[in-house]
């Protein structure tokens, strides 16, 4: 069984830094086959899409909210992806997913619990 762990989240001041990890396990499960994505949810918001990696870590595209701040790469040996997340804001203040993603064009594989983050003004 698949699984996606996030860790990393917590209570942080507007204007601080927080990296997310995000280590997957599962027999024969290796990221190295899968673009690898942050998304969030905020309460009361759906979620958002995040960040996103490709396979080898040599293209990433972010959401414009989070452009120049925040980070994302990946670590296929050890099955982990990171999301550096630096001067917060109070709207960064979400949930924070990990997912898994074979093709490119089809809706993410796998999911993990979440992790939350919380900025403070």
């Amino acid at each position: 069984q698949v699984q996606l762990v996030e860790s990393g989240g917590g209570l942080v001041q507007a204007g601080g830094s927080l990296r997310l990890s995000c280590t997957a396990s599962g027999p024969t499960f290796s990221i190295y086959n899968y673009y690898m994505a942050w998304f969030r949810q905020a309460p009361g918001k759906q979620r958002e899409f995040v960040a996103r990696i490709s396979r080898s870590g040599d293209n990433t595209n972010y959401a414009d909210s989070v452009k120049g701040r925040f980070t994302i790469s990946r670590n296929n040996a050890s099955n982990t992806v990171y999301l550096q997340m630096s001067s917060l804001k109070p709207d960064d203040t979400a949930v924070y997913y990990c997912a898994a993603q074979v093709r490119a064009t089809r809706p993410y594989d796998y999911w993990g619990q979440g992790t939350q983050v919380t900025v403070s003004s």
